[in-house]
């Protein structure tokens, strides 16, 4: 896995650790990769509802 560093709101952080501490996640790690799994997925979802492709599953 690679490190990145990236700045996020204050607000946005507080939202993160309360769902760690809600125990949705872990840790703020995996709250963060599973965003942007999620965003990935509708982004590959879009491009197949434009091109005519569907999606039947999501791995």
């Amino acid at each position: 896995m690679e490190r990145v560093t990236l700045r996020i709101p204050k607000q946005q952080i507080e939202e993160v650790e309360q769902m760690v501490e809600t125990g949705e996640f872990p840790n703020r790690s995996e709250a963060i990769r599973s965003a942007v799994r999620e965003m990935i997925n509708e982004q590959d979802d879009d491009h197949h509802e434009s091109s005519g492709e569907h999606t039947w599953a999501k791995v």
